[in-house]
């Protein structure tokens, strides 16, 4: 008798595991993203939550794409070498579309168009754009297109930062020359620090911000590519736009 509530009881539980996996729940995606790079991601000091452009943006591509979020907030370098190895199921992290980057991982389409700017103290007046750097020490965080644009400049002597912040912190302090950073992330910190900091001449590079998703993992692509071409339609993007860059906030 006792083997016969056994046996039902293992056969209504491996039913009930069954159904539970069968169209009845939503897939919860692991989504890597580095927490400071206001306004895209960072960590809200009351809340401690993750918020921002990126953020917002994600979540409701996942409602339009069926599934849920669960960030990781990691580092860049790890972040890149996480997704690289598809430790994280995607990444959205203000990341620019490089042919370099697509050899490690797929993205999504296209989200955001972005470039490279040089950033300086407001009372600097010996640096108006990247062709005035030379003899200068520049500042950019490591592994970034800035990074990359200042390492091949002639005569310029690059720092790399772990966190963008801090050489924003050390441009302020006067230990830097110059930082090089995508526009809309220069132009957050000199809309924080306007008596401090300002940006100088055009920008030099045209890239976009895309989704990074795991090589393995094309479906997940056409998910998030379905997402967001459904939230584009709908304006979202430039809601998000006036919201956290045009406001400054």
């Amino acid at each position: 008798m006792k083997r016969l509530y056994l046996f039902a009881f293992v056969s209504m539980t491996i039913i009930s595991l069954l159904l539970g996996g069968c169209g009845g729940g939503t897939d919860k995606v692991r989504v890597a993203t580095d927490a400071a790079w206001p306004p895209f991601e960072y960590v809200d000091e009351d809340t401690k939550a993750i918020v921002g452009f990126d953020i917002e943006l994600m979540d409701a591509i996942a409602e339009k794409g069926g599934f849920e979020v669960e960030y990781v907030n990691v580092a860049w370098d790890p972040l890149l070498a996480g997704m690289a190895q598809c430790q994280y199921d995607a990444a959205i992290s203000a990341m620019t579309i490089t042919e370099e980057r697509k050899e490690s991982f797929l993205f999504s389409d296209p989200y955001f168009a972005a470039g490279q700017v040089v950033a300086v103290q407001v009372g600097n007046t010996d640096i108006t754009g990247k062709d005035t750097l030379v003899g200068k020490v520049v500042g950019a965080q490591i592994g970034t297109t800035g990074a990359i644009e200042v390492s091949n400049m002639q005569g310029v002597t690059l720092k790399t930062y772990d966190d963008i912040g801090l050489a924003f912190q050390d441009l302020m302090n006067g230990q830097i020359d110059a930082v090089v950073a995508d526009n809309p992330l220069a132009l957050g910190y000199v809309g924080q620090n306007p008596d401090k900091l300002k940006t100088v001449g055009d920008v030099f590079t045209d890239e976009y911000y895309g989704i990074a998703v795991c090589k393995d993992n094309p479906e997940l692509q056409a998910k998030i590519n379905a997402g967001l071409a459904a939230v584009q339609a709908e304006g979202l993007v430039d809601e998000l736009v006036t919201k956290w860059l045009a406001s400054g906030e």
